[in-house]
């Protein structure tokens, strides 16, 4: 279970990273209707993280088992497609950001502040179907398929993927309701942090995490 959960562990930081996550969450937070849309924001990017890596884990059980001895083939490839795929979006990413394109805040995202808590559920659930969650989470599933824990075991990883890919989330988003004044002021600052920083950090760690993914597949060739 150890070696499994030094596999898992830089996917779910990686997924934690991602900028647009973090960016809706201090703008929600911000806004004059954080207390009545936060938590729910908070449940739906939680609860679809968990069906994420349940789907993924699922679906990687029916891959076909190796005969004794002999390397997973099915595993190492998709682990190497899955890297590579990774790989490729935060080169693409860091090019855009080189180029000046895909800095500050998108203009759709100014409007989350005036969500309800419907809409704000539903937009934590939707953001784990953009493509980085995907494949994160397909790489997680591979780990865990590969891994052969018991189901006890499983469960717990799972939920450990989840906390930490949600972490960057649900801290602030606590943090906040408990207590907003002295929040505020580290928002802001977060904010300004985000539009300059966040992007390259998290193409930088997709570009690393896919190398290590895609390493992780080859072994098992």
């Amino acid at each position: 279970m150890g070696q499994t959960l030094g596999s898992l562990v830089p996917l779910g930081v990686a997924a934690a990273v991602s900028t647009l996550p973090l960016l809706i969450t201090v703008l929600i937070l911000l806004s004059d209707n954080r207390s009545r849309s936060a938590l729910p924001y908070l449940v739906g990017f939680v609860v679809g993280t968990l069906l994420l890596v349940i789907a993924s884990t699922l679906t990687a059980s029916l891959l076909p088992h190796p005969r004794l001895r002999q390397p997973n083939t099915a595993v190492g490839v998709l682990a190497i497609l899955i890297g590579l795929a990774l790989v490729a979006l935060g080169v693409l990413a860091l090019f855009r950001r080189g180029d000046g394109a895909g800095g500050g805040e998108p203009k759709w995202a100014r409007t989350v502040g005036t969500f309800g808590a419907g809409r704000s559920l539903g937009l934590g659930l939707v953001l784990n179907l953009r493509p980085k969650s995907l494949l994160l989470g397909a790489a997680a599933g591979l780990v865990l398929k590969s891994a052969n824990d018991r189901v006890e075991d499983t469960v717990v990883l799972v939920l450990v993927y989840t906390a930490v890919a949600t972490s960057t989330v649900a801290v602030p988003v606590v943090a906040t309701l408990l207590s907003p004044r002295r929040m505020e002021p580290r928002l802001v600052r977060a904010r300004g942090r985000l539009d300059a920083h966040g992007p390259v950090v998290a193409a930088t760690m997709m570009v690393l995490i896919g190398v290590l993914v895609v390493v992780a597949g080859a072994t098992r060739l």
